[in-house]
């Protein structure tokens, strides 16, 4: 089965570094999503959580002998699936940030660990409720 997936925007931040993960993460910046895609940004509202997927478009290329890594904030050897390495089979990576605002096709974003230009996949709200993603 071959799967294809096309980016409907990209992340845009003048941030040089960004965290290695959304949790610790304050830094401003912005999704732009493709014109095309505009409408689908209704309803999305300052102050809501919004989860991001993207590509690790600058990762390596992955290999069998990187499903084990040892993370930089840790002592021991760990599986690919078990921790936030961007070195993945598939490069997607998924991050929660805070919408600040929403301008046109462009979501301003609080909370990014991603760097300028990473292709987004796909948005999906975040449920206060039960701080889950649909």
């Amino acid at each position: 089965m071959k799967i294809e997936l096309s980016p409907i925007g990209f992340v845009k931040t003048d941030a040089e570094n960004v965290p290695r993960h959304w949790t610790i993460s304050d830094v401003e910046g912005a999704i732009v999503v493709e014109e095309q895609y505009k409408d689908g940004l209704k309803d999305i509202e300052a102050g809501q959580r919004i989860v991001v997927l993207f590509y690790f478009h600058q990762s390596p290329r992955f290999t069998p002998d990187l499903l084990v890594q040892k993370p930089r904030h840790r002592n021991e050897q760990l599986g690919v699936f078990s921790i936030c390495s961007p070195v993945r089979p598939n490069p997607i990576g998924m991050s929660v940030v805070w919408v600040l605002r929403v301008d046109g096709c462009t979501i301003h974003v609080k909370g990014l660990d991603m760097i300028d230009g990473t292709p987004v996949l796909d948005i999906k709200p975040m449920t206060e409720k039960e701080n889950l993603c649909c």
